[in-house]
């Protein structure tokens, strides 16, 4: 299975612009490469606007769910499609979109982990749905956003629904960096499953973002790396077969003992 994911620097607050990149992205990447899965990252349509998403994504409106609906159908390709601010419900979510070939969204993910170094709280509210897998190709996959990183329990659960790859749409600052390579391989190596991440580069409001978006494999080995300052498209096939022979070979799920594992309310 192909993957290719844009490591990209967002125009705060410019959702048109940002999808004219996408959009000049994609075309030449599926014709260079065929990939069978395109990913995107975090907010890629606005970045950490906060205080003006409101405004912004009211004169926007649905704008650019009709766009990667187009998109995706157009190139015939599998999108993992970042996450995008959307109005729902009252208030404000970061929200995930998987798109299969025919251009369908086949899931959504509302980001549940609200990041209180941003007073992300203040702006948006957190999901308030479980994390399920969903299919593209025949593989089960899922994903998550960000902060969710650090909540080791959701890339369990996606695993325990037999996920064999889990996406992490992110824009992780620079000043948590290392975090962010290591959380990345402890969820692959405790999960036996493909980490995939793409983040931003580039710096608005005074943060500098990480870039390194990252493959790690089932053993826990990176498999690719992209740089930390640049735009760069990460191209890599996974094969998926190694997920079923690593979880045989060190059988961590038999091994598992859930009825002893409760937290401090018993649960």
């Amino acid at each position: 299975m192909k993957l290719a994911s844009y490591q990209m620097d967002i125009i705060p607050g410019n959702p048109t612009e940002n999808r004219n990149k996408v959009k000049e992205w994609a075309e030449r990447v599926c014709k260079e490469q065929q990939p069978d899965i395109l990913v995107l990252p975090e907010m890629w349509t606005t970045a950490y606007t906060l205080t003006t998403l409101a405004e912004v994504i009211k004169t926007d409106k649905d704008e650019t769910e009709q766009f990667l609906k187009k998109l995706a159908s157009e190139l015939n390709v599998n999108m993992i499609a970042g996450s995008v601010a959307v109005k729902d419900n009252g208030g404000i979510y970061n929200r995930s979109y998987i798109l299969n070939r025919d251009g369908e969204i086949i899931h959504t993910y509302d980001k549940i982990h609200l990041v209180p170094m941003l007073d992300e709280h203040l702006y948006l509210k957190g999901g308030g749905s479980s994390v399920e897998t969903f299919e593209l190709d025949g593989h089960k996959m899922g994903v998550i956003i960000c902060y969710d990183l650090r909540f080791p329990e959701l890339v369990r659960s996606l695993a325990l629904q037999e996920a064999e790859v889990v996406f992490v749409v992110a824009e992780w600052p620079m000043a948590r960096a290392g975090h962010w390579e290591i959380l990345q391989q402890a969820r692959a190596i405790e999960n036996q499953l493909f980490v995939v991440s793409c983040n931003r580069v580039g710096t608005y409001n005074e943060v500098e973002f990480a870039g390194g978006s990252m493959v790690i494999n089932p053993w826990g080995d990176v498999v690719h790396r992209a740089s930390s300052t640049h735009e760069e498209t990460s191209k890599v096939s996974l094969h998926l077969d190694e997920v079923q022979r690593i979880r045989k070979d060190v059988p961590v799920f038999s091994s598992r003992v859930p009825e002893l594992y409760m937290d401090k309310e018993g649960k």
